[in-house]
C-alpha cells in the first residue's frame, strides 16, 4: 500500500492526466507529470513537472526516482524507454501497453480469449488489402496498427475502387469489416493489486467524425442485455494482463451479441461522467488500484447521467452552458481551439 503523502507519476500531459491528477490530490497524494510537449493541462495541476523525450533515459530515471508509483494517462506511450524507471512499480503493466498499442494484437489478443471482435486480416502490403477486401468484402475500415486514436489513422473503404486511390502510409495495418449494430456501449472496470474488480454502469456511446461526442446512461434495455457478456470478457481481459487498474473495452451491440472494438489500457473519455455521477469516479478508483487501497463504489448517484464533449468551437460557448446551473461544466485548459480537438466535456444528472 502506498500511502497518503507521496507521489504519483504520471505518463503524459493531456486531459485524463489531469483529471487523474486533481482525484490524487483529494486523497492526499502530489502527482508528477512526465511528457514531450510543454503545453500540458496536466501539469497544470500537479506539484513537478519533466518535459522531456520519452527516449531520454536519464530524465526517465530521475522522474521515477521521484515517486512511489507510476502509471500513465496515455496509451502510446513507447515501451522501450519504461525499462528506465528500474523497480519503481508501474501499474498498469507494460504488456498492457503492448497489447493495447497493436491493434492486430489486441484483436488476436481478445480472440483467444473467446472475445467477438469485427472481421479483420492483416495488411501490410497492396496484395494483402486486395486479398482482405476480397476475403471481408466492402465497406470497410483500413486502420494503422500503431498510434491511431480518435479517428486518426484511419480511412473508410467503400469499394476495391476507393481502396486503390487511397495516399495511406507504408506502415502495417489492418483492415476491418463494418459492423451492423444499433448501438456502441463501454465497459469500464477498475481492478485491485488483490484482483478484486469493480464495474462501472455502461454508457451507450455516440460518436462523431471518430470521436466520442455522447454518453448517456442508463443504456437502453437492448444493450444493458448485451453488458454482462462483455463485462465477462473485460474481466477475462484485465485477469489475462494481470491488469492494476482502471481498463475500458468498447463494444458494439449486434442481433448477434456484443462485439469487441477495441480496449484502452487507462481512465475514458466515456467514462467522464463518473465524476459527477458515480459514487466514486473512474479517476479516484485507478488512483486507489494502483496505490493498492480499496475500491471504491462505482454506483450510480441519480437516475440518469449525461456527458458530451465539448470539440473545437463547442468550447466558444461555456459561459452559456454555465447559465444552466445544472450543468457541470470542466475546461482542459487548451489555449490552441482547433477542430477536433477535446477542450472539455459537460456533465449533467438526470431523473
Amino acid at each position: 500500500m502506498i500511502p497518503p503523502g507521496e507521489t504519483i507519476g504520471i505518463l503524459g500531459g493531456g486531459q485524463l492526466g489531469r483529471m487523474l491528477a486533481v482525484a490524487a490530490a483529494q486523497l492526499g497524494y502530489r502527482c508528477h507529470i512526465y511528457a514531450p510537449e510543454a503545453d500540458s493541462g496536466a501539469a497544470d495541476v500537479a506539484a513537478q513537472f519533466t518535459c522531456a523525450p520519452w527516449d531520454d533515459a536519464a530524465a526517465m530515471a530521475r522522474f521515477a526516482h521521484d515517486c512511489a508509483v507510476i502509471t500513465y494517462e496515455f496509451e502510446n506511450v513507447p515501451v522501450g524507454p519504461l525499462a528506465a524507471v528500474g523497480e519503481v512499480p508501474l501499474r498498469p503493466h507494460p504488456r498492457a501497453l503492448e497489447t493495447a498499442q497493436d491493434r492486430l494484437a489486441e484483436k488476436r489478443f481478445v480472440s483467444e480469449l473467446g472475445g467477438t471482435p469485427a472481421p479483420y486480416a492483416p495488411v501490410d502490403s497492396a496484395d494483402d488489402l486486395a486479398a482482405a477486401l476480397r476475403e471481408i468484402g466492402t465497406p470497410g475500415i483500413l486502420k494503422t496498427r500503431r498510434d491511431g486514436y480518435d479517428g486518426k489513422g484511419q480511412w473508410r473503404i467503400g469499394s476495391a475502387a476507393e481502396a486503390a486511390a487511397l495516399d495511406v502510409p507504408d506502415v502495417p495495418m489492418v483492415y476491418e469489416g463494418f459492423v451492423d449494430f444499433f448501438a456502441e456501449f463501454s465497459v469500464i472496470l477498475a481492478r485491485g493489486t488483490d484482483g478484486s474488480l469493480a464495474f462501472y454502469d455502461s454508457a451507450r456511446n455516440r460518436h462523431e467524425d471518430g470521436i466520442l461526442a455522447h454518453s448517456s446512461l442508463p443504456a437502453p434495455a437492448a444493450v444493458m442485455a448485451q453488458v454482462p457478456a462483455a463485462r465477462e470478457l473485460a474481466a477475462q481481459v484485465a485477469q489475462g494482463l494481470g491488469y492494476v487498474g482502471v481498463l475500458t473495452l468498447e463494444f458494439f451491440a449486434t442481433e448477434a451479441g456484443p462485439v469487441f472494438n477495441e480496449m484502452a489500457p487507462r481512465v475514458h473519455n466515456s467514462g467522464h461522467w463518473t465524476i459527477e455521477g458515480a459514487t466514486i469516479s473512474q479517476f479516484e478508483n485507478h488512483i486507489r488500484a494502483i496505490c493498492g487501497l480499496p475500491l471504491g463504489e462505482t454506483g450510480l448517484v441519480a437516475p440518469g447521467v449525461e456527458m458530451r464533449n465539448l470539440i473545437g468551437e463547442d468550447v466558444a460557448d461555456w459561459q452559456a452552458l454555465l447559465a444552466d446551473p445544472a450543468n457541470h461544466l470542466h475546461l482542459y485548459g487548451k489555449a490552441d481551439i482547433r477542430p477536433g480537438r477535446k477542450m472539455g466535456h459537460l456533465t449533467r444528472l438526470t431523473a
